[in-house]
Order: C-alpha cells, then sequence, then structure tokens
C-alpha cells in the first residue's frame, strides 16, 4: 500500500471525519467514522477511490433530505435507496 500523495510505504488504515456536499449542492454533512489512509511520511489523511466511489454513489441514490448534519458512515450506507444501483455510471 502506498500514500497516494507522496507514495510513501509508511500508510496505515484509520477512521475519520469528512465533509461533503450533497449531489443537489444544497448543502455539506459531517460523516464520522469514514474509512480512510493516513501517511506517516507526508501526514495526508484521505480516502481511496472505492470509498469515494461508494459515497457518491450513495449520496446520489438515497432522498438526502432525510440526512442529518452529521450522520456516521455505516448509517449512511445504510440507508434505504431509490434505486439499487448508479445506471448513470458509463
Amino acid at each position: 500500500m502506498k500514500c497516494e500523495w507522496c507514495e510513501s510505504a509508511n500508510v496505515t488504515k484509520i477512521t475519520c471525519t469528512v465533509f461533503w456536499e450533497l449531489p443537489d449542492g444544497t448543502r455539506a454533512i459531517e460523516i464520522t467514522d469514514t474509512p480512510g489512509m493516513k501517511c506517516a511520511s507526508c501526514g495526508m489523511e484521505y480516502q481511496d477511490e472505492k470509498i469515494i466511489e461508494e459515497l457518491e454513489d450513495q449520496l446520489f441514490l438515497i432522498d438526502t433530505k432525510k440526512v442529518d448534519k452529521v450522520i456516521s458512515f455505516q448509517s449512511l450506507m445504510t440507508m434505504p435507496r431509490f434505486l439499487k444501483r448508479n445506471y448513470f455510471k458509463f
């Protein structure tokens, strides 16, 4: 596993809080306990592409009006979807 920023191998898995803008741009939410990575060499904390894609798909497929200002990653990912998957991703 390498850091996506500095390519160091000194990376560990963490959980952290992230702030995400909703797809309609109306507001941002705080998502706690989000899986992420932390590089001890450059200090960056980030989410890998898989987690980013999961978050964006879920926010696109749920009723975001039911999402509070602060929500845990697990709670967000288990919210009921309008569609089973994102059919608009090519």
